[in-house]
């Protein structure tokens, strides 16, 4: 029985355009982050199998297995409500406490000093992964803060205990068809469909449910 399913898209294939064409989206969320789902719960049949046999000879290679595509099936699923249309205003602009949203304006203030170094370190952070990667804002527990987070593949190079709370995806798949190699005119672009709200939302639920921890 799956563990994991493929969420539903919380808007139809055409409403991120011009940030994003239908045909991405289409293929993005049917296609790509269907094999995540599909993936993992392979991975945990093939995991099931191997306590069963008490089998461990590819134990590593499941465990990276498992961590590759339950990581690819988050991501994605905090990136579909990370945006929203750009055409009724609902997606992009800056947050801020006249949108209901204050708590997260003055959290990224505090934590990078003004919106725009914010922007500007979370756009270099997903236009330069090397290969495949996201760039990420996440909220870091021990701290109490946010910090932009530069992810490789679907893992690594971030702080064990942080919260993604606005994901980039810079995998090629993510804009190839309309923006070809230029992954920082995409990155860009993305700015003008972030769905604040979501994002805000996001991080209150991540202090409320993740408590500052003694390092």
């Amino acid at each position: 029985m799956a563990i994991y399913t493929l969420p539903e898209l919380p808007y139809d294939y055409a409403a991120l355009e011009p940030v994003i064409n239908p045909q991405i989206v289409e293929l993005h969320h049917d296609k790509h982050h269907a094999a995540y789902v599909k993936g993992a719960n392979d991975t945990l049949e093939q995991l099931e199998e191997a306590r069963e046999k008490d089998a461990w000879g590819s134990i590593n290679g499941l465990e990276k297995n498992l961590a590759f595509h339950l990581s690819g099936h988050i991501l994605h699923s905090i990136y579909w409500h990370n945006m929203a249309s750009p055409k009724d205003g609902s997606g992009g602009g800056e947050p801020t406490a006249a949108d209901g949203v204050g708590d997260l304006a003055d959290a990224i203030t505090e934590s990078f000093g003004s919106f725009a170094k914010f922007k500007a370190q979370l756009t270099k952070a997903a236009a330069t992964t090397q290969g495949s990667g996201w760039g990420v804002l996440a909220y870091e527990p021990v701290s109490g803060r946010l910090i932009v987070e530069q992810v490789y593949d679907h893992q690594g190079n971030v702080g064990q205990g942080s919260v993604p709370v606005l994901v980039f995806d810079a995998w090629e798949h993510a804009f190839y068809l309309q923006y070809k190699n230029q992954k920082v005119d995409f990155i860009d672009a993305m700015w003008a469909v972030v769905n604040w709200q979501d994002v805000a939302k996001r991080y209150a639920e991540a202090k409320d449910r993740t408590p500052l921890i003694t390092p």
